[in-house]
């Protein structure tokens, strides 16, 4: 199976938008747009992310602390930037935090080094979550077939996430007409 092959089947899953940020050995601040990013531990609070070796910031990632900035919506400029379309004016940073982290995501990610290990081609860092915050009012970037998207509105079958008490997968109309064999019927004649 070819490369292009393999990317149009990794595109079928829908995934949020990522950035990962941290300083170089000269406390010069680098990013990376990154959509592999999982939530791995809630104790301890691990996060992976997994970045290409050709990638800059790959190579400042190993030791160092770093932040999974969870694009909002409106950061598609943003987005473009980190991955390798400079944008005018730049991204907006936001000084609060000890490791460098863009204003206006829908979350933050405070992480440490925890490992990082060898996915072929791309490396995958996990990081030990120290901090965190949350914009509960923001929509997220989300990216699927190589576009950026939106969240829309949900749909109303999603509502009973798969449940049999879904009204539209017609169990209701069935379950009338259903009669378990083993109950026993009022006039059976026994054997």
């Amino acid at each position: 199976m070819d490369q292009r092959t393999m990317r149009n089947i990794f595109g079928q899953f829908a995934s949020g938008v990522t950035v990962i940020t941290c300083e170089n050995g000269e406390g010069e601040r680098h990013g990376a747009t990154v959509t592999a990013f999982t939530a791995i531990s809630l104790e301890p609070r691990l996060c992976q992310v997994t970045l290409t070796r050709k990638s800059k910031a790959c190579g400042y990632l190993e030791d160092a602390p770093f932040a999974v900035n969870v694009l909002a919506a409106d950061q598609l400029d943003t987005a473009m930037h980190f991955a390798g379309k400079p944008q005018t004016p730049g991204p907006e940073w936001n000084p609060q935090w000890l490791v460098p982290a863009l204003a206006g995501n829908a979350a933050t990610l405070i992480c440490t080094p925890w490992a990082s290990y060898d996915g072929g081609d791309h490396v995958i860092y996990v990081g030990e979550i120290v901090d965190a915050h949350v914009d509960a009012d923001a929509e997220p970037l989300l990216f699927y077939r190589s576009k950026f998207h939106e969240l829309g509105d949900p749909s109303g079958a999603a509502a009973y996430c798969g449940s049999l008490d879904d009204p539209h997968s017609r169990w209701f109309d069935s379950s009338a007409r259903f009669t378990p064999s083993c109950v026993p019927m009022p006039n059976a004649i026994p054997a």
